[in-house]
């Protein structure tokens, strides 16, 4: 129910749903948009293999700024199984202005490889996983307007985070709906309500870490399958959108 601060389910106060209304749910969520076409609807969204995305850029305008610096964490079964940093060549000097969030500067960046020099790489770390990210919409783009400079061609074995019609499990929009009480849902901010290390803030890797475990650290309070998680934060994300629009106009 939208507005709680526990668990976001249609069920008794047990936890357990009202008659009939799980298969409901399992049937209608065949049908959802967004869905990774490997992965069962009806999966428990914890047990499939996750990669968490951040990036670090040279600003916010995907498709004029670019990649600097790339941040992968899987996650399998709620556990950190492998975590990669990678510093990227943007082709541009780094604007003062990024360089101050972040703190990149052109001498580190001297001799990293361009993106799609690191395409190779990145697709098997890719491969198989749902996509996860914080404020999923800014990574998403960035990452689709630098496969799409690359100029690499469409393929049947393309991971999920690179395909237009899949949807990224996004934990700010999660948190957004859970911690009602909370004056900042910033990642920094959030991962210390959980009390979760963040060590390099606004460093790739770092950031992707804490966003995963937010992710873990809100699950109880999500819906537990994959299809009924990627309809409801629709839903959620277009109800926060509206919210935000009445805000500035007010």
């Amino acid at each position: 129910m939208r507005g709680s601060s526990g668990y976001i389910t249609t069920c008794f106060p047990t936890g357990r749903h009202y008659p009939g209304i799980a298969d409901r749910i399992a049937e209608a969520i065949q049908s959802v948009d967004g869905l990774c076409e490997e992965f069962d609807a009806r999966r428990a969204w914890t047990r499939i293999p996750l990669v968490v995305i951040d990036f670090e850029t040279t600003g916010t305008d995907p498709f004029v700024d670019r990649i600097l610096e790339i941040g992968l964490v899987h996650f399998d079964d709620g556990r950190v199984t492998k975590r990669e940093g990678l510093l990227v060549d943007p082709g541009v000097p780094v604007p003062e202005e990024s360089r101050a969030v972040h703190g990149i500067t052109d001498e580190e960046l001297a001799g990293a490889p361009r993106f799609s020099e690191l395409v190779p790489h990145l697709w098997p770390l890719l491969q198989g996983r749902l996509p996860v990210a914080y404020n999923a919409d800014f990574d998403r783009s960035f990452l689709l307007e630098e496969i799409k400079r690359c100029g690499r061609p469409a393929e049947k074995d393309e991971p999920a985070a690179v395909r237009e019609d899949v949807v990224w499990v996004d934990p700010l929009v999660w948190a957004r709906e859970v911690l009602k009480d909370q004056k900042s849902r910033k990642l920094t901010d959030v991962a210390a309500h959980f009390e979760i290390p963040l060590e390099q803030a606004h460093r790739a890797a770092g950031d992707a870490e804490a966003a995963g475990r937010v992710l873990m650290a809100l699950s109880p309070h999500m819906p537990s399958m994959y299809g009924e998680l990627v309809r409801l934060q629709g839903r959620y994300a277009a109800f926060q959108q509206a919210e935000l629009g009445q805000w500035k106009r007010g």
